[in-house]
């Protein structure tokens, strides 16, 4: 590493993702009101969806990672059950995923520019 250059680099071993999967009551009112504040944290605390009540976010450290589990901890509604998952970015990159048949249409491929 130069001396005037430092330029720190995220290990694969050290970043880590969060993954919060849950299941919650959506049955009165007051329950789904809860879903959609719970899932409104989640989004704001940059969770990405990743699949139904399946939220995921990238994080530089295991220190890190604490910090958004307590938030997620403090958030939690009353009902329901919340897992929450760390892995390391090199576990992550290993994540098998499969496409079965898609009910919705696949999005079109962009448009070329041609140039003559």
């Amino acid at each position: 590493m130069d001396g005037d250059t430092q330029t720190m680099q995220i290990s694969g071993y050290r970043s880590m993702w969060l993954i919060v999967m849950f299941d919650l009551p959506t049955d009165t009112k007051a329950a789904r009101k809860e879903y959609t504040n719970f899932r409104k944290f989640l989004l704001k605390d940059g969770f990405s969806q990743m699949q139904f009540s399946v939220y995921s976010r990238h994080v530089p450290s295991r220190e890190n990672a604490e910090v958004h589990i307590n938030r997620v901890k403090a958030s939690l509604p009353p009902d329901g059950e919340v897992r929450i998952l760390a892995c390391t970015d090199k576990q992550f990159e290993r994540m098998y995923i499969f496409f079965g048949n898609l009910r919705k249409t696949s999005k079109p491929t962009p448009k070329q520019l041609t140039f003559f």
